[in-house]
């Protein structure tokens, strides 16, 4: 009997260090948390066109990585159109925000998901109105990273609620920088 009571005794005082150990390891591995500023990035696209037709778009936004592969962000529009020619002298201004999420399918490869609300001219009621243009719009894009803190990213969007006074045509092409502080 006590010879079973120390074998006992021995598997139990086994199995603790096995479980204590394992416990370790376990801490171990769990990765230390991100400060905030690290999980934040800036970005954006720059548009120039010059000519008969001038058009100056910026649109910076800030985003903020939730996990490793999915983030959120905010972003807003500013669009300048200017047509000229003999007949014409149209200018006008388009401005708005929008809220976006994104995860990344492997190192370079992500799906994007955005809602973007527009502020823009109509110019087929005299005199002219401004109307608000709301758009769902979803696609992938590439990121080629520059350094630890810089990429370049290139997207391939469609607007799910394309409208008569939607701005851009189908499919939405974006090309912009991101930055990390």
């Amino acid at each position: 009997m006590k010879i079973k009571f120390k074998i006992f005794a021995l598997l139990l005082l086994l199995s603790t260090g096995v479980i204590a150990q394992a416990d370790s390891i376990k801490i171990r591995r769990t990765p230390p948390k991100q400060p905030f500023w690290n999980r934040v990035y800036f970005g954006g696209n720059v548009g120039l066109q010059f000519g008969t037709s001038t058009f100056l778009a910026v649109s910076p936004l800030v985003g903020y990585k939730i996990t490793k592969k999915f983030s959120v962000g905010i972003g807003i529009t500013y669009q300048y159109y200017q047509y000229k020619d003999q007949y014409f002298n149209i200018q006008t201004n388009v401005y708005g925000a929008r809220v976006f999420g994104r995860y990344m399918l492997t190192n370079f490869l992500f799906a994007h998901a955005e809602y973007e609300y527009l502020n823009l001219e109509a110019f087929d009621f005299f005199p002219r109105r401004r109307v608000d243009v709301g758009s769902l719009l979803a696609g992938g894009g590439y990121i080629q990273q520059f350094g630890r803190r810089s990429a370049l990213v290139a997207m391939i969007l469609y607007n799910f609620t394309e409208s008569y006074y939607t701005p851009y045509q189908n499919p939405v092409i974006r090309v912009g920088m991101n930055f990390r502080l």
